[in-house]
């Protein structure tokens, strides 16, 4: 291995050594402790520790890194505290997770690092998104995001590059090809030579660096993060290196050759380093030792805190008070004028006096600058605010929503539209993943709305019709919300806006251009979580949401000797149960209506959540009604037998004959 020192002075090549040595005498201690039983799991990172510590040094305090959990030199470099970091790694309340996740799989905004979830490939995105909100900024911050070669198989990664490279993102990718996937070496992974190859199809900056040379990594990394300052862009890096541990310790090396865990022996980056600084007279031995005395000395005494320190006592309150982030509902008032406009014209007119109000919200979405959406809801919005604010994105809903949980971590609010909410199952993963547990994980907030546009009724087939609200409503972490109206339209998408929790917005297709209101032309916000009691009655709670408001509103229209009381929840999560039990305990009868198939709905949740508190209130079984247990079909005739609009009448009349 040969060293370039270029013009580093002394005292910064030690350093560089420092900076190595500490997470490499910290993985011995683990090591140690995993055999004693007092580490349950470690992910080990010997051999590719020049990669983590380039990085971090090359890049400010200030300048979010995204690391894997083999990149404890992130950690370190950045001057954690070692027995917070212990404490993590223990399950115990000093660490960062306060015992809800394990090892690496953290944030700490204090530190401008982002952890990975297990699933990888979100995390590419997320970084477009931090590096999009500094762009914006024009701070010149460089953003580094790392993974292994193994999750450059996900198409989180190519959708990540892909936004990166059409928007300009400063981006470092950084990617550890350490030669397995666990057990799975890499020519059973990828048949291109190189993975730096695959930048090339994004019209991306790529390099291969040997990431075992400390020095060959410090410098390419400074050249290119003052080049990124200068020219801000996207660059793949390909790092060759070699993990002398098992996937995990559990898992042992016996898949990998003898001969190529020897030859990577001969390539150790703290042992090569080392050796150059003493052959060049720049470190001896006395302070090499007196340098592990020291950071031994430091890692005992961390060691020691944590250990010391009490396991968790769990208490239901702050469990469940700690998966949304704390938001306190402040009222803007409806103003007198009024207008008379359609649900359609609601959300865009929430959208634009959001925009207005919030000046670092961004929208993004398939079509929707110039082009205004496939509804037309953003239709002018690019004149108005402009494309930094109003961005078209690539056919790419994963990365997208991901960057959104990045433009979130970076001070910004972003709102995702899914052109049709059906798209949305591409988007999944960081939506119940990501976006769901990072407040609960690690206090981060997810100031993040997706839109979903979605529903039946206008013969659009199994792909563009669903409603699939309980995809997400049995997800903690999120809000969902679905209105009936333009006035709640706009009043409650206002307020998911301000909320810095993560909402999934749905909007009827068919309500779009079929429903119109009377509207406060001004700005005002609806509570979530409250539902609106539009008729009351005696005989029955008839509840429902979205357009199946309206088809009750017109059965009860036909039957005007019936005395309903008609809830419609507007929110699904939370969930205005008060309201539900107040309404059920007066008429003693429900009958739940939903535009979602019956199994697994979120009237299923409802009926059992009445039986159990309102049980003695009742005159009759708790009645569902919703569409068939089968997708939603093509043809009139066929979505018209789908949808519970037509078998409602009859529910209803057998409940209250009953």
């Amino acid at each position: 291995m040969t060293f370039d020192k270029r013009n580093l002075s002394n005292d910064q090549l030690l350093d560089l050594y420092k900076r190595l040595l500490l997470p490499r005498l910290i993985e011995e201690k683990m090591l140690i402790l995993i055999r004693q039983g007092k580490v349950s799991k470690w992910f080990s990172g010997i051999g590719q520790e020049a990669i983590a510590v380039g990085v971090t040094a090359v890049l400010d305090t200030d300048e979010y890194i995204l690391p894997m959990h083999r990149n404890l030199g992130v950690f370190t470099g950045r001057n954690i505290p070692l027995y917070r970091l212990f404490s993590q790694w223990q399950g115990k309340a000093n660490g960062f997770t306060k015992g809800r996740d394990r090892s690496f799989h953290f944030g700490t905004q204090h530190y401008k690092i982002i952890g990975m979830i297990s699933h990888l490939g979100p995390q590419l995105g997320v970084a477009d998104g931090i590096a999009l909100a500094n762009k914006l900024k024009h701070n010149g911050k460089i953003t580094a995001v790392f993974t292994g070669e193994g999750a450059t198989s996900e198409g989180d990664f190519h959708e990540a590059l892909n936004i990166a490279a059409v928007w300009e993102l400063p981006v470092m990718f950084i990617i550890e090809n350490n030669g397995y996937g666990l057990s799975t070496p890499t020519n059973e992974q990828f048949r291109c030579e190189n993975i730096a190859d695959k930048g090339v199809g994004y019209g991306m900056e790529s390099h291969i660096i040997d990431g075992n040379n400390i020095l060959e990594v410090y410098h390419k990394l400074s050249e290119l993060k003052a080049s990124m300052v200068e020219h801000p862009r996207p660059v793949l890096l390909e790092f060759k290196t070699f993990r002398m541990r098992g996937h995990e310790e559990a898992s042992g090396t016996k898949y990998v050759p003898q001969e190529l865990m020897d030859l990577w022996a001969t390539k150790d980056p703290v042992d090569n380093y080392r050796n150059y600084l003493k052959e060049n007279g720049i470190l001896s031995d006395d302070f090499d030792a007196f340098l592990h005395a020291e950071i031994k000395t430091e890692i005992d005494k961390d060691w020691a805190i944590a250990n010391a320190e009490s396991e968790i006592e769990a208490t239901y309150k702050e469990e469940l008070d700690d998966v949304y982030k704390p938001f306190a509902f402040q009222e803007v008032k409806a103003s007198e004028e009024v207008k008379n406009i359609r649900f359609v014209d609601a959300i865009s007119s929430s959208l634009r006096q959001s925009m207005e109000r919030h000046p670092n919200l961004v929208l993004m979405g398939q079509d929707i600058a110039e082009y205004g959406g496939a509804f037309k809801i953003t239709d002018g919005f690019v004149e108005l605010f402009g494309k930094e604010r109003v961005r078209n994105t690539p056919i790419c809903e994963s990365a997208v929503v991901s960057a959104g949980m990045g433009l979130s971590i970076n001070g910004y609010k972003a709102i995702v539209e899914m052109q049709f909410a059906d798209f949305v199952s591409t988007g999944f993963n960081p939506i119940v993943n990501l976006l769901a547990k990072s407040h609960y994980r690690w206090q981060e907030k997810a100031d993040v709305v997706v839109r979903m546009p979605c529903g039946a009724g206008t013969q659009a087939g199994p792909f563009h019709s669903q409603t699939n609200e309980a995809w997400f409503t049995k997800t903690p972490g999120l809000k969902v919300v679905y209105p009936a109206f333009p006035y709640d339209a706009k009043g409650l998408l206002n307020e998911s806006i301000n909320d810095p929790n993560p909402v999934l917005f749905f909007e009827h297709k068919q309500l779009y251009r079929s429903v119109y209101q009377d509207v406060p032309t001004d700005y005002y916000t609806i509570p979530l979580g409250k539902a609106a009691l539009l008729k009351e009655g005696n005989q029955v709670s008839i509840i429902a949401y979205g357009a199946a408001v309206h088809w009750a509103l017109e059965t009860l229209s036909l039957h005007p000797e019936i005395s309903a009381a008609v809830l419609d929840l507007r929110t699904l999560q939370p969930l205005d149960t008060d309201a539900i039990y107040a309404s059920v305990k007066k008429t003693g009868r429900v009958i739940i209506l939903q535009e979602d198939s019956l199994f697994g709905g979120i009237a299923s949740d409802i009926s059992a959540l009445i039986m159990e508190n309102c049980f003695h209130y009742l005159d009759a079984p708790v009645k569902r009604v919703a569409s068939l247990d089968s997708p939603i079909p093509f043809t009139k005739a066929l979505e018209d037998q789908y949808l519970p609009k037509g078998r409602f009448e009859k529910e209803l009349m057998e409940l209250l004959e009953y």
